[in-house]
């Protein structure tokens, strides 16, 4: 198998599992009513700070009416908050609820357990080099597709 063939079979499988992974603790946590597409619009979102719905789908690369739905859902569910802004009644803001904070939180935590587990494995030398590498390839696919 060729370097190229390899480096597109780890990517695949690294991204399908972490999703794989991510899914499967959200599933049996505190968290278990949220989808992983909602619990990354909470992560856009983010705490402490109110974003545009067109912001927001923007970022996370969808439709607003896609992100519409998820907001719906998240509201139902008490995670996010929308309103109309005073200053311009057109623009739509959301905001995370304390409940939507602590998903956040939790999701922030699951990020950094995943990351510290995989460098566990890696003396400091190694680490870096990884840390070099994934660089490069983000910048490239940033680059190369306009992210």
């Amino acid at each position: 198998m060729s370097n190229h063939e390899t480096v597109n079979e780890i990517l695949v499988r690294l991204f399908a599992n972490v999703l794989d992974i991510e899914e499967k603790c959200l599933k049996r946590g505190e968290f278990s009513d949220l989808s992983i597409s909602e619990m990354h619009v909470i992560d856009n979102i983010g705490v402490n700070r109110e974003r545009t719905m067109s912001d927001t789908a923007k970022d996370l690369r969808i439709t607003s009416g896609t992100l519409t739905t998820a907001v719906d859902n998240l509201i139902k569910k008490g995670y996010v908050t929308r309103e109309r802004s005073v200053e311009d009644r057109r623009v739509v803001k959301i905001k995370l609820t304390e409940k939507g904070i602590a998903a956040y939180r939790a999701h922030e935590e699951f990020h950094k357990d995943l990351v510290i587990s995989a460098l566990q494995q890696l003396d400091i030398n190694e680490e870096e080099l990884l840390t070099k590498v994934l660089a490069s390839i983000d910048r490239f696919f940033k680059n190369k597709y306009k992210l």
